[in-house]
């Protein structure tokens, strides 16, 4: 009787419940809460999102407007306008644009060019220089002439500069030659002016008077003035017709 309790009960509870605790349990916590956990939010967190922000915003951003702009409106600007603008730029009319064309008297075709560009720089004429040495009744003189004168010439330059000479004193009496290429003779004769030396207008001091002219030409005199040259009308460029002399009073 002890021997076969002993042996029944002995195996009995050691053996079953051993194995249902053991095999049964472990594979149900152990691998296959693993399993789950690891491998599939992996796989859906990094596969599944990355294709879908990776591939498809790529392939619709990149690939159908990059063929709607380059192809649609590539062959709308390039083929289509392009040819005209490369047309024009070739062909004749385009030259009118900046060349001028006419007819000389004789009836021949003949152009010249458009100028479409400026002088960058404003031209700047120098100032003329006050000469202590010479009378400062002269510099009255081209003031008052320069008050009387007009926008443009009227020919009478030798009898505004006698009427501005007389006016501030620098002579007694007024000159009596009427061309004015005679200017320098009578008054260094009659009035005391002596000739300077200076041969470019724009050298000469202010309230000096410049004569002009040739034998066979009627002249001109002009009186200078600290922004250009006076006579009968201002302008501030000197004389174009040779220069004879600057004379002053000294």
């Amino acid at each position: 009787m002890v021997q076969v309790i002993t042996q029944k009960s002995a195996q009995g509870p050691s053996e079953k419940p051993v194995k249902a605790v053991t095999k049964k349990r472990a594979p149900a916590t152990v691998k296959k809460p693993t399993q789950p956990v690891k491998q599939e939010p992996a796989q859906a967190i990094a596969k599944e999102p990355t294709q879908a922000m990776t591939k498809k915003p790529t392939s619709a951003i990149n690939q159908k407007p990059s063929q709607t702009v380059g192809k649609e409106s590539g062959r709308t600007f390039a083929i289509e306008p392009v040819r005209p603008m490369g047309q024009q730029a070739t062909s004749a009319p385009t030259r009118s644009g900046f060349h001028f064309s006419f007819k000389t008297p004789e009836g021949k075709k003949e152009s010249v060019p458009v100028i479409t560009q400026y002088y960058p720089q404003q031209i700047v004429y120098p100032y003329g220089k006050v000469d202590r040495h010479i009378d400062s009744r002269l510099m009255q003189a081209a003031t008052i002439a320069q008050e009387r004168a007009h926008a443009h010439s009227r020919s009478r330059c030798w009898h505004y500069v006698k009427d501005a000479l007389l006016a501030s004193g620098v002579i007694e009496s007024r000159p009596k030659s009427e061309l004015a290429r005679d200017a320098a003779t009578e008054l260094v004769s009659n009035y005391g002016f002596k000739r300077l030396p200076v041969t470019d207008p724009f050298s000469a001091p202010v309230g000096s008077v410049l004569v002009y002219g040739s034998a066979r030409s009627v002249g001109h005199v002009e009186l200078r003035t600290r922004d250009g040259f006076v006579s009968d009308f201002r302008s501030k460029t000197p004389s174009r017709r040779p220069l004879l002399g600057v004379y002053a009073k000294l």
